[in-house]
């Protein structure tokens, strides 16, 4: 029998992912296979809950990042309960405990976006590239990788571009999604 899912004392769960009932490890999304449709989606973000639960912000955020990449219409009925969880990365990223592990969301990002791979690579940069743009606001002290801008000539996007990509190729009402949880949960005044 799986372990029950217990927390770290005073992390309440995030709002925007489902709780699983028990702790869950890779071969919750591992047993899959190939698999990258809705079923994989939910797991990913399952899977995401639970290591925010055991106090692991920074391995929550890879899962998010692995249900973003998922392989939606946004007809999937899994959609309704849980949208894109931009609103969930944000909030992982405010609510983390200064002793909790997070790294560098900022830089992070950046290198998801600039060294994305198929499948749908164009739409899953830009995905990175939004929730590079809410690590940003959330830690505007934490720095970009100047080396490789320099180096490889990037152009960090603005909002109004990313909003522009989104609502190009992403689902639909996906840019409003991600403009909502940048205005509102990744703001620092909130």
């Amino acid at each position: 029998m799986p372990p029950l899912l217990t927390h770290i004392e005073g992390t309440s769960p995030c709002p925007f992912l489902p709780v699983p009932g028990h702790a869950l490890d890779s071969a919750h999304t591992r047993s899959l296979g190939r698999e990258r449709g809705p079923e994989f989606y939910k797991a990913a973000l399952e899977y995401a809950q639970s290591l925010w639960l055991q106090g692991l912000p920074a391995r929550s955020l890879l899962l998010i990042n692995r249900a973003l990449g998922a392989d939606l219409s946004g007809e999937e009925a899994v959609m309704q309960d849980w949208p894109l969880p931009y609103a969930a990365a944000a909030w992982v990223m405010k609510h983390r405990t200064g002793v909790q592990f997070i790294g560098n969301p900022r830089r992070h990002y950046q290198h998801l976006a600039t060294r994305m791979v198929e499948p749908r690579k164009e739409l899953r940069t830009w995905r990175a590239w939004a929730c590079w743009h809410m690590a940003c606001m959330i830690f505007p002290d934490y720095p970009a990788d100047e080396k490789q801008i320099a180096a490889e000539g990037i152009v960090e996007p603005d909002k109004a571009t990313i909003f522009r990509e989104l609502s190009r190729l992403g689902l639909p009402g996906e840019a409003e999604l991600w403009s909502r949880a940048a205005e509102v949960e990744a703001c620092r005044c909130c």
